[in-house]
């Protein structure tokens, strides 16, 4: 269907080093990246496991609009926000789990619904799918108004 590309170019060792993160496919961006922003304050760099939380948060919205269309209820607007948690197990770095929290307008639809429908489509969601074989995932959904 596609492939996507990123590069990093890295300068220096783990915890002094590094690096240059770039979006090659689209060219959207080059970002800054580093050991200490993964385990301690970002200061200004990302890291993989932020953008994990957004190629998460990003895949999710989409899954969910699709599985609200297809159930009749096209949504006015959802805000995903996705929390990717990098814990030490085993003495190692580890992705542990993703937190999905789902706030959305949808009309004609009650929160047993959009819950039942937030839980589906993430079970479609192929960043998901990629992430449940080392992760856990939770989903919070809450409908507006």
């Amino acid at each position: 269907m596609a492939e996507r590309n990123a590069s990093v170019v890295w300068n220096g060792g783990l915890a002094d080093g590094k690096g240059t993160l770039k979006l090659e496919t689209s060219g959207a961006a080059e970002l800054p990246v580093s050991w200490p922003a993964r385990v301690e304050e970002a200061g200004g760099n990302t890291s993989p496991e932020e953008l994990i939380a957004a190629a998460h948060a990003s895949c999710y919205a989409m899954a969910f609009s699709n599985v609200l269309g297809q159930a009749g209820h096209g949504p006015e607007q959802l805000k995903v926000d996705a929390v990717c948690t990098l814990d030490m197990v085993d003495g190692g770095p580890k992705v542990t789990k993703v937190d999905l929290t789902v706030l959305g307008k949808v009309p004609g639809l009650d929160q047993s619904g959009f819950e039942s429908l937030a839980l589906q489509a993430e079970q479609g969601c192929p960043i998901s799918n990629l992430v449940r074989h080392g992760a856990e995932i939770s989903v919070t959904a809450t409908l507006e108004g």
